[in-house]
């Protein structure tokens, strides 16, 4: 500095020139500092909604292969586990689509994922048939809707036009109370999940946009109900120094809906391997000997969330320690975005954790608005919370639309509020732990 200080004496020219330069150095610092839980963020959501993860689900073990780098992530980070492998083993029937899945309509040929979907609790099924098509004009219509329901629907494909407007005749032409041979619902958005059993009738949505006139359907679809599909959760944690069986839990599920067909895989970046990027960055933080924790701190990696909370359902009944030994539990599904804020479900039911994350956010500014929720069972902190255990699910709002398709992908997803998010939890986890 010395050498720089002598240098303007002698030219002051120099000034502005090396004052923006010390600014910049700074600042691109900074930066530097900032983004190292960006980052990270950045490489986990990036591999985990990698087609090599088949969609994180239960065609070509998407699941276990998941699983199995975030165990690798643990163990990088020296992370303890309360098994010889960090995994609770567990099992369920899952409705898996591994084999074809094709359908054209009029001879188009249409594109899996991105044209139609095929309903999860679909059984196998394939044929060309012709059409009989429904929708909410022709319920009005009584007399024509009371003549149209004695028609002969076995060698028919029933195609319904859904407009959004909900009622008992067109749910019951859904249903396929008229024992079509498979039933096509035309919707204007595709939005898939994950099925334990399977209907009697092939069910289809298609896009309406995709589709013009329809006169003839075929299809083929394969699917195989495994009646005992093999899973996990993955558990790591960190002792505490003072409280070593005292434990604050952080959870995010690392499933999604897999693959449907050979060709269409479904990515969830933001659902939710960006949960499990926050989770692997708050064991990445606390792993770090300046950061030890007062007491324990376990990261739980749930799996089959997407098949109805039975990754953390299972933990519960088969907890690794007693539950009253969990002081809180911070559930994180859904934070790639965030330009609107977060939800805080269970905020209303814990008032005082919730005042005080509200606090750290109030006085640090870190996002745009805090929204509280009440209870409800829309992702794995729900058996804890239903079993005596305090627990929050938080979820960011804002940005992309994407939810249960193939466009949930990761070079879409902004993490524009992740590192704001990661340093109000690791202060709301400081909070919880001295408490």
């Amino acid at each position: 500095m010395t050498f720089y200080v002598k240098l303007l004496m002698k030219n002051f020219f120099f000034f502005p020139l090396l004052l923006s330069f010390f600014i910049t150095s700074s600042l691109f610092s900074q930066e530097i500092k900032k983004s190292e839980a960006w980052q990270y963020a950045r490489k986990i959501v990036d591999t985990m909604a990698s087609e090599s993860m088949h969609g994180r689900g239960y065609v070509n073990d998407g699941d276990k292969i998941a699983a199995n780098y975030i165990r690798t992530e643990f163990q990088k980070l020296g992370l303890k586990s309360f098994t010889t492998d960090y995994y609770q083993q567990f099992s369920f029937p899952v409705n898996i689509f591994a084999g074809n899945i094709s359908l054209t309509i009029d001879n188009k040929p249409l594109i899996p994922g991105k044209d139609f979907i095929v309903f999860s609790r679909s059984p196998s099924a394939n044929g060309k048939c012709p059409v009989v098509i429904a929708d909410d004009q022709l319920v009005n219509k009584k007399k024509q809707f009371k003549k149209f329901l004695k028609r002969d629907f076995k060698n028919r494909i029933l195609v319904v036009n859904d407009t959004g407007k909900e009622t008992n005749e067109l749910q019951h032409l859904i249903d396929n109370r008229l024992k079509a041979k498979a039933v096509v619902v035309l919707k204007n958005k595709l939005t898939w999940s994950v099925a334990q059993s399977t209907n009697d009738y092939l069910l289809i949505e298609v896009l309406r946009t995709s589709v013009d006139k329809i006169t003839e359907i075929s299809f083929d679809v394969e699917s195989v109900l495994s009646s005992k599909y093999n899973s996990q959760n993955v558990i790591a944690y960190v002792e505490g120094s003072e409280h070593p069986d005292s434990f604050i839990f952080f959870s995010a599920h690392y499933d999604h809906l897999g693959q449907m067909g050979k060709d269409a895989y479904f990515p969830g970046a933001n659902d939710n391997a960006s949960g499990c990027a926050m989770l692997l960055n708050l064991a990445k933080y606390y792993s770090k000997t300046k950061n030890k924790p007062k007491c324990s701190i376990a990261f739980i990696a749930f799996g089959a969330e997407e098949v109805g909370l039975i990754g953390s359902k299972y933990y519960t009944e088969h907890a690794l320690f007693p539950l009253k030994n969990i002081k809180f539990l911070l559930n994180m599904d859904i934070m790639g975005t965030g330009e609107e804020g977060i939800t805080v479900v269970n905020g209303h039911i814990f008032k005082p954790e919730f005042e005080k994350l509200k606090q750290i956010n109030t006085e640090n500014n870190f996002i745009k608005d805090v929204k509280v929720r009440g209870k409800a069972p829309n992702s794995d902190h729900y058996h804890f919370s239903e079993n005596g255990v305090k627990a929050f699910f938080i979820y960011t709002m804002g940005g992309i639309k994407a939810y249960h398709d193939i466009y949930d992908r990761a070079e879409t997803l902004p993490l524009n509020e992740f590192e704001d998010l990661f340093i109000m939890i690791t202060k709301f986890g400081e909070y919880l732990t001295n408490e």
